[in-house]
C-alpha cells in the first residue's frame, strides 16, 4: 500500500496551499440549507425553512465578495456553511479544488484553519472566562500554528496588525469597548493564518464612528495578507466600500452579481434597484422623487412564491414572473454582471426595462 503523504488531505493530492492560475479558490454549487419545522402532538416534521435554496458562485484568490440583502435572506447561513459551522442540506462547496463534503473529520480539521470567520457580535463570540492571551494562544497551539516558544512573539505581531497594544493580553473581553472586541475577534481569526475569511456583518453592532475604522482595518489586512473575503452585510455603503464584487440575495437566492461599481451604477434586478434607492443620502434635496420603494413584506422562506420570488413586490412583474423561475442572465455580453430577472432575460422587454430602470 502506498504510504500516505503528510501533506496530503485526502490521499488524492497535495494540501491545497496553491491554486492554479485562473482557477477559483472557492466554488459554491447549488448550495441548499433547509431547517425542519417540528409540530404536532407526536412531534414530527411539518415543513422546512428554506434559508438557502440553490445558491452558486465562485471566488478568486485575493478578492472580496460582498453579500447583501434583507435580514433573513440567508446571507449568514452561507458563510457558516463555508467555514464548516453548519452542514449544507444539498450542493457542493469546493475549496482549492477539494470537495469539502468528501473530507473526513481529521482532514477537515487540517483545512479548517484556512477558513475563518469574524462574527457579528464580538462580545458573544469571545469566551468571557478567558483572558485575551488564552483566546489567541490556545487555537494557535492546538493547530500547531505556533510553538510554546514562539507563540508570545506571534501574538504580539498579530496584535500589532489589528492595532492593539500588547498590554491587553491579561484582560478579559468585558473590559473592552465594542470596537476593541471586534479587533480581538479579527486577531483571533488571523491567528490561524487563514486564506479565506468570512466577515459576518462585522460592523453592524458597532457605533458609526467605529465602523469606518474596522472597515479600513479589514480592507488593509485583506490587501496586505492577500486574503479572500466573503463580506456579509446589509449596509450598502460599507459593502460597496470594501468589496470587489457584490452579490445580492433575496429569499434564499442570489438575484444579481457583478463588479461593485457596475452593480451600484447600473443595477439590473428590480430588487437591487430598490435597495440602492432606499439608501439614505446626505443631502435630502438630492433624493430623487422617483425613488422606487419596496411595498409589502418579504415572502415566507417556508412557502416561497412560485416563479420569481420577488414578483409579489416587483413593479415590473409580468405573468411569466409568477410562473417561471428565472435563470441568471448576463446583463451585457462580457460584463461579468448577471441578474436573475425574467424581464431582462426576455430580449423583447429588455430595452424598455433598462430605460425605465435608469429614470
Amino acid at each position: 500500500m502506498k504510504q500516505r503523504n503528510e501533506n496530503d488531505l485526502s490521499g488524492n493530492g497535495p494540501l491545497p496551499h496553491t491554486v492554479q492560475k485562473g482557477m477559483p479558490l472557492l466554488e459554491v454549487e447549488n448550495m441548499k440549507k433547509y431547517y425542519p419545522l417540528k409540530g404536532g402532538i407526536v412531534t414530527h416534521t411539518t415543513g422546512y425553512i428554506r434559508a438557502v435554496d440553490g445558491v452558486s458562485f465562485q471566488m478568486y484568490e485575493g478578492e472580496t465578495l460582498g453579500l447583501v440583502g434583507e435580514s433573513g435572506c440567508g446571507k449568514s447561513t452561507i458563510g457558516r456553511q463555508i467555514v464548516g459551522l453548519e452542514k449544507p442540506t444539498g450542493g457542493k462547496i469546493r475549496y482549492a479544488g477539494q470537495d469539502l463534503s468528501e473530507l473526513s473529520g481529521k482532514e477537515m480539521k487540517r483545512i479548517r484553519t484556512q477558513l475563518q470567520m469574524v462574527f457579528q457580535d464580538p462580545y458573544s463570540s469571545l469566551n468571557p472566562r478567558k483572558h485575551i492571551y488564552e483566546i489567541l494562544a490556545q487555537p494557535m497551539l492546538y493547530h500547531h500554528i505556533s510553538t510554546r516558544d514562539s507563540v508570545s512573539k506571534d501574538i504580539d505581531r498579530i496584535l500589532d496588525m489589528v492595532g492593539l497594544p500588547t498590554n491587553v493580553l491579561g484582560r478579559y473581553p468585558h473590559e473592552f469597548s465594542g470596537g476593541q472586541r471586534q479587533r480581538i475577534g479579527i486577531a483571533r481569526a488571523l491567528s490561524l493564518n487563514p486564506r479565506f475569511l468570512v466577515c459576518d456583518e462585522p460592523v453592524s453592532a458597532l457605533d458609526v464612528s467605529i465602523q469606518a475604522q474596522i472597515l479600513n482595518l479589514l480592507k488593509s489586512l485583506s490587501k496586505e495578507l492577500n486574503l479572500t473575503c466573503l463580506f456579509v452585510g446589509h449596509g450598502l455603503g460599507a459593502v460597496n466600500y470594501i468589496s470587489d464584487r457584490i452579490a445580492v440575495m433575496y429569499l434564499g437566492k442570489i438575484v444579481e452579481i457583478g463588479r461593485s461599481e457596475e452593480v451600484f451604477r447600473h443595477p439590473a434586478h428590480p430588487y437591487t434597484q430598490a435597495l440602492i434607492h432606499a439608501a439614505p443620502v446626505p443631502d435630502p434635496d438630492m433624493q430623487s422623487d422617483e425613488n422606487q420603494l419596496l411595498s409589502g413584506e418579504i415572502g415566507s422562506s417556508q412557502n416561497p412564491p412560485s416563479g420569481c420570488r420577488f414578483h409579489p413586490r416587483c413593479p415590473y412583474a409580468k405573468e411569466s414572473c409568477r410562473t417561471q423561475e428565472p435563470s441568471m442572465c448576463e446583463v451585457e455580453p462580457g460584463s461579468g454582471h448577471f441578474a436573475a430577472c425574467p424581464v431582462i432575460n426576455n430580449g423583447k422587454d429588455r430595452a424598455n426595462f433598462a430605460h425605465t430602470a435608469e429614470k
